[in-house]
């Protein structure tokens, strides 16, 4: 049985373990291997709550397996959804997404504003499917001391270093 629940003190730990893998995906994304490093988890999670984000957790049989990190900003931003691999593709996106929503519209918020890798093909499919299809912005940044991109990207008539 899924339920989707606000955070508790009680799953930090699994919702560190969570986050210390979704960092690993993220870096993933970019071509770079990283072991998941509970400890910096822990410490992001914590600067979280204390700052109040909203954070949902999606439990399986009261066992965390994913959850949603939203930031206030004048609108609503996912900033994290990470969903552990087994238990990807069971509509337990779909339903962390539903109460962010939820909560957007509490805030008198119209959508939910995403960050995504562009090389993120799972969560813009996923996106795509909720009816999410405006590109909002672009990051554009100098690359990080010692950094070499490994990719190009291209939007609309543009290249850029990824």
């Amino acid at each position: 049985m899924i339920k989707i629940v606000e955070y508790k003190e009680q799953y930090f730990d699994e919702i560190s373990e969570l986050l210390a893998s979704f960092r690993v995906v993220l870096e993933g994304f970019k071509q770079n291997k990283k072991n998941p490093d509970i400890n910096s988890a822990k410490e992001e999670l914590r600067d979280y709550i204390n700052g109040k984000w909203p954070i949902y957790i999606a439990l399986v049989d009261n066992k965390p397996v994913g959850y949603i990190l939203l930031r206030v900003d004048g609108v609503v931003w996912v900033e994290h959804i990470y969903i552990n691999e087994e238990y990807q593709r069971q509509g337990i996106g779909s339903l962390l997404y539903r109460k962010a929503e939820e909560y957007s519209t509490k805030l008198r918020c119209d959508t939910l504003f995403n960050w995504v890798h562009p090389n993120n093909y799972k969560i813009i499919s996923f996106l795509n499917s909720k009816g999410y299809t405006v590109l909002n912005l672009i990051e554009v940044r100098k690359p990080f001391k010692g950094e070499k991109p490994h990719n190009k990207i291209k939007v609309d008539i543009n290249e850029f270093d990824y």
